[in-house]
């Protein structure tokens, strides 16, 4: 509806005289009946106007006629939620409903032959005295001059639809609330939070004042999809003010900024170690503005070698956490929890192994990980014993 609308073409004029001129013949044909050889030849002459000017309509056909179910909708609105501005502009876009259906292409069934006869004969009388190109052109001009008033039902019919969708996921699920924010900077404070896409999700909770967070644990117990669960809280939170928790407090503005799911690419002929440098140096460079940032990542430089990935994950972790920015991340090298626990508060995920079972509670917990369970996950899944000896006696001596 915003863009701009066909301009009328330089020789418009001829199409206009070409009406006015049929409709004098057609009065003198009553005084001089040979005159209709000439209308013969005209209708055809209008015929090619007529038609020339049904790309026009079809080049519109998906947009225009999408005002008539707009000024229905609205009208319908403002019985229950009265506004003038949109009120005013309904009525002046009312005037147009005659000229707006000349776009729609709804097919109209024919009950009868004498129904076929009528349209057919409309289509005469449409074509002799060129009512479409006269009212197309019309049409867009009044549109054109009523685009604020088509972008004020457009904005109302938006904030109602909006709202009704999210009540409509307030509704659906187990609990929600409205975000609270927090005037001091680096804060984050939610309880029993949770993804909304995970059937019974189990919830958890954690305050973060000052401080980042670091999370071990091993794979499946949680860590990554604890990190997303506060990355859409968070984005829920500054888009459609609901919370998948029950309590959540939040410095604003946040800007979030992720680097969860790292790929390489052959196209582009990059490696993995290659795309997490190139992700992790946005971060960096994002981390140098004075908007309060979010940082979520998921096993840093995970693509490279064990020493250089922690020393450069120390770096990199240490430079993101300035500037009274979080920063959440997960991570298998434990050794970083030694070289980063003044600046972040360590947590960790864990499972437990009973009676040859896996067990994870998806609860997040205070401190250090404890437990390496990772040898045990494959002696669980039937991998040979002289294997799992090899491997217990290696993790033994390093």
């Amino acid at each position: 509806f915003q863009e701009e609308y066909i301009e009328e073409p330089k020789w418009f004029w001829a199409i206009i005289t070409f009406s006015i001129v049929n409709i004098a013949l057609l009065i003198l044909t009553f005084f001089y009946p040979q005159i209709i050889i000439i209308l013969i030849i005209n209708f055809f002459i209008s015929a090619f106007f007529h038609y020339w000017n049904k790309k026009n309509i079809y080049y519109y056909t998906n947009s225009i006629p999408q005002l008539l179910p707009l000024l229905n909708a609205v009208r319908y609105c403002l019985n229950n939620h009265f506004d003038e501005v949109v009120h005013n502009s309904l009525k002046s876009l009312e005037k147009l409903k005659g000229r707006i259906s000349l776009f729609s292409t709804e097919s109209k069934s024919i009950s009868s032959d004498i129904a076929a006869i009528v349209l057919t004969l409309l289509e005469y009388i449409k074509i002799f005295f060129l009512v479409e190109p006269i009212l197309v052109f019309n049409a867009l001009k009044k549109l054109k001059n009523k685009r604020s008033d088509i972008q004020n039902l457009f904005n109302f019919i938006g904030c109602i639809d909006t709202a009704i969708s999210i009540a409509s996921l307030r509704t659906g699920l187990d609990y929600s609330c409205t975000p609270s924010t927090s005037k001091d900077a680096a804060k984050l404070d939610f309880e029993d939070i949770y993804h909304p896409l995970i059937i019974n999700c189990i919830p958890n909770s954690l305050r973060i004042e000052g401080k980042s967070i670091l999370l071990t644990g091993s794979n499946m117990s949680g860590k990554t999809t604890f990190i997303r669960t506060v990355a859409i809280n968070i984005l829920c939170a500054q888009t459609i003010n609901t919370c998948f928790a029950k309590q959540f407090i939040l410095s604003q503005p946040t800007q979030l900024h992720s680097a969860i799911r790292i790929t390489d690419d052959l196209l582009s002929d990059k490696s993995y170690y290659f795309e997490e440098v190139l992700t992790i140096k946005q971060l960096i460079n994002n981390s140098e503005t004075s908007h309060q940032n979010l940082f979520l990542l998921d096993e840093v430089f995970k693509g490279t070698n064990t020493l250089e990935r922690i020393a450069a994950g120390k770096a990199v972790l240490s430079y993101l956490s300035r500037n009274k920015n979080i920063v959440l991340v997960s991570t298998h090298d434990i050794e970083l929890t030694d070289l980063l626990n003044e600046t972040y508060e360590l947590y960790h995920f864990t499972e437990t192994v009973h009676d040859n079972e896996i067990y994870f509670d998806y609860k997040i917990k205070q401190g250090i990980l404890t437990t390496r369970n990772a040898i045990s996950i494959l002696e669980l899944n039937d991998y040979p014993d002289e294997l799992i000896n090899d491997a217990k006696s290696t993790a033994r001596s390093l």
